[in-house]
């Protein structure tokens, strides 16, 4: 898979890891940002990266910030994206199973290297389980299209 990825100061170390199991695991990565551990602002590099999931150049987003939330809040005003915070194993699962969530978000001040590459495995590997849940999946996007 081509996999967008980016964070903020506090998610840099934890991006730079990312990126090698990534690597390791065989995916192509696409490195949206920052480049080290200066403060900055992480909306636009949330954002790029969740356009560049919606728009097909990568099948699948990772944003990365101290605890996540603010990263998986950023990345889901882009349409066509489900970005879901998971700082565990459970949330991982179900985010892909029941959620067809298309960008990870994790917190580097939250989840170790060691925990954060058994999410991130779980959740490239977990398939969408559609049935019920495509059809909440297809109520969240007829929202999106009406949105003024």
């Amino acid at each position: 898979m081509r996999i967008a990825i980016g964070a903020d100061h506090a998610g840099f170390a934890l991006k730079e890891h990312l990126k090698q199991t990534l690597a390791k695991l065989g995916h192509a990565v696409d490195d949206h940002g920052t480049d080290g551990d200066a403060a900055v602002d992480y909306p636009p590099i949330c954002i790029d990266v969740a356009r560049a999931v919606a728009d097909g150049r990568a099948d699948r987003g990772i944003v990365v910030g101290g605890s996540g939330q603010g990263e998986q809040i950023a990345a889901n005003k882009v349409a066509g994206i489900r970005a879901a915070l998971c700082n565990d194993l459970y949330t991982a699962r179900l985010s892909r199973e029941h959620n067809d969530a298309n960008i990870l978000s994790m917190g580097g001040r939250i989840v170790a290297f060691g925990l954060a590459d058994e999410i991130l495995s779980l959740w490239l590997t977990t398939k969408f389980e559609g049935g019920r849940h495509q059809r909440r999946i297809d109520q969240i996007a007829e929202a999106e299209r009406s949105r003024p």
